[in-house]
């Protein structure tokens, strides 16, 4: 027989509301996990660190969510499963999310637009703007204006996985290891080609991994014609210029 817990689990405050999970009452959600995300996003920042890598060129006087909800909104919507952003027509109105992500509405009764009340997410049109903003994007620019300075989000990602290797002490050594994998696409995107051995289209990102935790160091997105080979050799390259610089 299954046994349910009747006891609260409480969580960070929002605001002037109590946080608690209770498996009696009404509605219920079936993405509650992501209150525990919240819990270690507000103690670490993790999705906060990354704000700065991003210019917005939008006019402040009509924007409704800042860079760091609509980055907060997608990533914790990948982290429960939701990877297409399709799937934000329907969570941009879901208030649990709207909590997991630090909206201070979580009802969406104070959006300006009418149609938009009772939805304290942006939809998938906002969040693809975010996505889809070319590197030389610019105030004259017409919808996309959030641009991401790529650089900027590597060396984050190393900051920040040196922020958390520390909270287990200075280790003597580290092992780093460099590995590229498919990462196949679907119809006709920018950058795709064909690759030989894994037999269909795609992107051929580069991660670099090291052991213990965390794990994942950092990225790169590279195109499937490149040689992981020379990958590699340009990471230790440019890693030999940065030493003697």
């Amino acid at each position: 027989m299954t046994q349910c817990l009747e006891q609260l689990t409480l969580f960070q405050p929002h605001q002037a509301r109590s946080v608690q999970a209770d498996f009696s009452a009404e509605p219920i959600f079936s993405d509650g996990g992501g209150l525990l995300l919240r819990e270690i996003e507000q103690r670490l920042g993790i999705i906060d660190s990354f704000v700065d890598c991003f210019r917005d060129y939008r006019d402040p006087d009509r924007i409704e969510f800042s860079v760091g909800e609509l980055l907060s909104q997608q990533i914790m919507g990948l982290a429960l499963g939701y990877e297409d952003l399709n799937d934000h027509d329907v969570l941009r109105s879901d208030r649990l999310l709207a909590l997991i992500v630090g909206r201070s509405d979580i009802t969406g009764q104070d959006r300006r637009d009418e149609q938009d009340r009772g939805k304290p997410l942006a939809g998938k049109s906002t969040l693809n703007r975010l996505q889809l903003t070319p590197p030389g994007a610019s105030e004259q620019s017409r919808y996309k204006k959030i641009a991401a300075n790529v650089e900027s989000i590597h060396d984050t990602l190393i900051d920040l996985f040196i922020r958390l290797r520390s909270l287990q002490g200075t280790p003597e050594e580290l092992v780093i290891d460099f590995d590229a994998t498919d990462d196949p696409v679907h119809g006709d995107q920018l950058g795709k080609f064909f690759h030989g051995y894994y037999g269909h289209h795609c992107f051929l990102p580069l991660y670099a991994f090291c052991d213990g935790w965390p794990r994942f160091v950092v990225t790169s997105l590279e195109l499937a014609r490149a040689d992981p080979q020379s990958l590699y050799e340009q990471i230790y390259r440019v890693r030999g210029e940065k030493q003697s610089a």
